[in-house]
């Protein structure tokens, strides 16, 4: 991939640049509105044909068919066993549904939709190479028209800020953070990316900072190979309970109606006093009084949020005492005193609510 024009601006650390000399400053003036953010690493995958948004439906998680162009929406590609292996970000132009994907997916994603054409009216095309992705919290920016020809920007807004239709949120908190989320992606010609770069901006850790603080899922970071949707509570905004079958259904069905998810998201407030840095992967651990810790769970993203502090995301087991406090331990062996705010709570999941039996040999 070409060097980004944001990585040559002064002060830019990375490509794109994780920050440009202020990491919390650059958190400000996101959450303000007032940045834009450089995510030109990641993938676009485009669909088109007359077929596309029903042959969309029947492969991932979201009900796609009836999808209206400018509406934007998120859809998981699910293993046969309910597993996720991608997550897109959804908009139609009314001839065109665009996939935002993170760095890495878009290959991939195209891949499996290639294999998955038979007769259907649709074109699957990889387009990363010819567009770049800018990310900002209120109105997005837009470019000066180049000529009658060009088309308009595409513009993904984050559903995240409420559960969508035939979705369902675990989360029980009395004000979810994710209800002030304006986050949008817009899609620009990769020949045009340094037009912008005359905007006020922000780095990636401003915005993953953010995004852990309002508890939002991404593929990058809180997937691994055996991660369900009801893991992370992204039925909130990626799956419709009530749509016909797409591949992983019978798993997301059984899951919520009869059971529990066996991870659960949480938010971890970390202990900074020591300065140490906790990165995606450390290990969490928990243990009673006395007891030697043991190991349940992992970090999936870190941050040092400007209100909040040293704060990350972390899937634990569903057995992990919810009221207990954890210990992060770092790359070096550093421990890191971690107080957990639930996401996920162990309970959600069983919302059949189906009597169990009692078994005859108790009788």
């Amino acid at each position: 991939m070409v060097s980004s024009p944001f990585s040559r601006l002064p002060g830019a650390v990375g490509d794109p640049p994780e920050h440009y000399g202020s990491p919390i400053g650059e958190q400000r003036a996101l959450e303000r509105g007032e940045a834009v953010v450089d995510l030109s690493d990641r993938d676009v995958v485009a669909v088109s044909g007359e077929d596309r948004l029903t042959w969309l439906d029947a492969l991932t998680s979201q009900a796609l068919a009836t999808l209206a162009p400018g509406t934007s929406t998120e859809t998981l590609l699910l293993d046969p066993s309910g597993r996720i292996e991608h997550a897109a970000r959804v908009v139609d132009d009314g001839t065109t549904t665009w996939l935002l994907l993170d760095a890495g997916a878009g290959a991939s994603m195209a891949a499996f939709l290639e294999r998955m054409r038979f007769r259907s009216a649709v074109e699957v095309a990889d387009r990363s190479a010819e567009f770049a992705t800018v990310g900002t919290l209120g109105d997005p920016p837009l470019l000066e028209p180049a000529g009658s020809d060009v088309p308009r920007p595409v513009t993904w807004v984050d559903p995240w800020r409420a559960v969508t239709a035939g979705g369902w949120q675990y989360a029980t908190a009395a004000e979810h953070p994710g209800a002030s989320w304006t986050w949008s992606e817009t899609l620009v010609p990769r020949d045009r990316l340094g037009e912008l770069t005359a905007l006020p901006h922000a780095g990636t850790l401003a915005a993953e900072a953010l995004r852990i603080a309002v508890w939002r899922p991404r593929e990058a970071t809180e997937l691994d190979a055996a991660t369900l949707p009801h893991e992370l509570d992204w039925l909130r905004s990626a799956v419709h309970l009530a749509k016909g079958c797409y591949r992983g259904q019978e798993t997301v069905a059984k899951v919520h109606n009869l059971g529990h998810p066996p991870r659960r998201l949480v938010l971890l407030h970390l202990d900074g006093s020591e300065g140490a840095v906790v990165r995606g992967g450390d290990e969490v651990l928990a243990g009673a009084a006395g007891a030697e810790p043991v190991g349940v769970g992992r970090v999936t993203a870190a941050a040092v949020h400007h209100e909040l502090g040293p704060i990350a995301l972390a899937l634990v087991r569903r057995s992990a005492d919810r009221v207990a406090d954890l210990v992060v331990v770092t790359d070096d062996g550093t421990r890191v005193a971690a107080a957990q705010e639930i996401i996920v709570p162990p309970d959600a999941g069983a919302t059949a609510g189906v009597p169990r039996m009692p078994r005859l040999a108790r009788r």
